[in-house]
């Protein structure tokens, strides 16, 4: 299985450029597969993600922002999801995978 984490390169928020930078940071760091899909290039993938983000998980307020992570088509979380994760040590279940890399 392959984590995907949903990106935009065309964002003038800093604190999505922010957010993107940590998760793809702490994956490269950490040594785990994973694939960048730039929803600003490609519209089929945007739509699929906005598809496939859980209902609840989507505000009044607009589309969810970047990044959003999944593993193959299981939706993981957001930017906030991944950070709790980070913080209580439990990012390969929210990741959804067996055990860390080696």
């Amino acid at each position: 299985m392959v984590v995907k984490v949903y990106i935009t390169s065309s964002s003038g928020s800093l604190a999505v450029k922010k957010h993107q930078q940590a998760v793809v940071g702490f994956l490269e760091a950490n040594r785990i597969c994973f694939e960048e899909v730039d929803i600003s290039m490609q519209e089929e993938q945007r739509l699929w993600m906005y598809q496939n983000i859980p209902k609840e998980k989507q505000s009044g307020q607009g589309k969810p922002l970047p990044p959003q992570i999944f593993n193959e088509a299981v939706y993981c979380g957001d930017y906030e999801d991944f950070f709790q994760a980070k913080e209580t040590n439990t990012v390969f279940s929210f990741l959804h995978l067996n055990s860390q890399p080696q």
